[in-house]
């Protein structure tokens, strides 16, 4: 069978992001399927391809997938006019490849939502069979997080959304509460599958290369936060518990935040304005690098405003790093994660926008580094026992290609 699969944000481990989408296509071509990824140009992605693009478009292989990428670049610093522009763009290029190309069946993963629409044209007008992904619930968590106002852009992407999920044969949920979300819009559960992210162990523990930002000593607990600057993610909670600790004197205690977006300079001047020392900002690193960087650190925060849409409607790409390296998790808002750290005793968990509990249990760590190694082989174990990539994708491409033949 050949699988068209639109991603927008499509990335190798070569790239600074998630590689769900490319793990799925390696494993579906185990499984002796073809795969061709659509996909644009990702800030802190790469695709693989690196030829000129003509008339807009590059194509070529991948690691054996397809790749048909288009000069689209976008970066989550963008502003709401630019990135909307970009997913359009990208909806209409995708859609002419789903009118033109030969491909047994369509797969769309968002976000955006309107990675959706060349699939679902695709079963409209070419009776393609259509299965579709869903990351986050959209509009609900743009709406709850106040990003998008507008009654009328709110309506059409309800309508979109409403769309996709009926047009689909099947869906895929990343989380319960996603699932949940795609039920209440009419889908049978017969057709919603859960298939959450998963843990890239042979990546996070294959002997990587440790290493520490500059200024981080060996002896200080070091937390890593490892994704978008974003206002989805709340950093301004870590800079709220810098400052406590800092008032504290705990200066062994290092919070470091690597990644890129949208609110990574205001967040700097915020912590330069405050004498925020016990802070280090460093850019987006590979996954190899990134690896290293766990291997060297004392545990990973797992982080995001304090939104009710987010406790069981996300699935963070970092949480699952974390655990597949073997480093314990602070996180600090309710939901199925937490639930999941709290029950298999592999993290801390702390209330929403409470800095003073955030920094205490930073200092229970620091002080206890024997508490904190047990936590970190149960994150390890929990990331083979419940998580492991390829037993996820497996489950996967079954649910995708289910009662095809190859």
């Amino acid at each position: 069978m050949h699988i068209l699969y639109f991603h927008q944000h499509f990335s190798t481990p070569r790239g600074a992001t998630g590689i769900r989408s490319y793990e799925m296509a390696r494993r579906l071509l185990h499984h002796g399927h073809r795969v061709t990824i659509v996909c644009g140009s990702y800030g802190g992605g790469k695709t693989g391809l690196e030829g000129p693009f003509c008339s807009g478009v590059r194509r070529g292989l991948v690691d054996g997938i397809g790749v048909i990428e288009f000069d689209l670049s976008y970066s989550n610093s963008d502003g709401f006019l630019k990135r909307s522009g970009t997913f359009l763009k990208y909806a209409w290029g995708s859609l002419q490849i789903a009118l033109s190309e030969q491909y047994d069946l369509a797969f769309a993963t968002t976000t955006p939502l309107t990675a959706g629409l060349p699939a679902i044209a695709a079963r409209c007008l070419r009776r393609k069979p259509f299965v579709f992904e869903v990351r986050d619930l959209w509009p609900e968590l743009p709406k709850a997080m106040g990003v998008i106002t507008n009654p009328l852009v709110l309506t059409v992407m309800s309508a979109l959304e409403w769309v996709s999920y009926r047009s689909a044969e099947r869906c895929v949920a990343l989380a319960p509460g996603i699932s949940e979300g795609i039920a209440r819009r009419g889908v049978e559960a017969s057709a919603i599958a859960t298939i959450p992210n998963g843990c890239d162990i042979e990546i996070f523990r294959s002997s990587p290369s440790r290493w520490r930002p500059e200024g981080v000593h060996e002896d200080d607990l070091l937390a890593i936060f490892t994704g978008t600057h974003g206002i989805a993610n709340g950093l301004d909670a870590v800079l709220d518990a810098a400052g406590v600790l800092q008032r504290r004197g705990r200066s062994d205690i290092k919070l470091a935040l690597v990644g890129d977006g949208r609110l990574k300079s205001a967040l700097q001047e915020r912590a330069e304005r405050e004498g925020l020392r016990n802070v280090i900002f460093h850019p987006p690193v590979d996954k190899q690098r990134l690896a290293g960087l766990m291997a060297a650190a004392d545990l990973g925060m797992q982080v995001l405003a304090n939104v009710p849409a987010f406790y069981y409607g996300t699935s963070p790409n970092k949480f699952f790093d974390y655990i597949a390296a073997g480093l314990p998790v602070l996180n600090n808002y309710p939901g199925w994660l937490a639930e999941m750290i709290e029950a298999g005793g592999c993290g801390l968990v702390v209330p929403p926008d409470n800095a003073s509990a955030f920094a205490d249990a930073l200092e229970r760590a620091a002080d206890d580094r024997s508490v904190l190694k047990a936590m970190a082989e149960r994150a390890a174990d929990l990331a083979e026992r419940e998580f492991q990539r390829q037993r996820l994708a497996d489950q996967w491409v079954a649910w995708v290609t289910e009662g095809r033949r190859t």
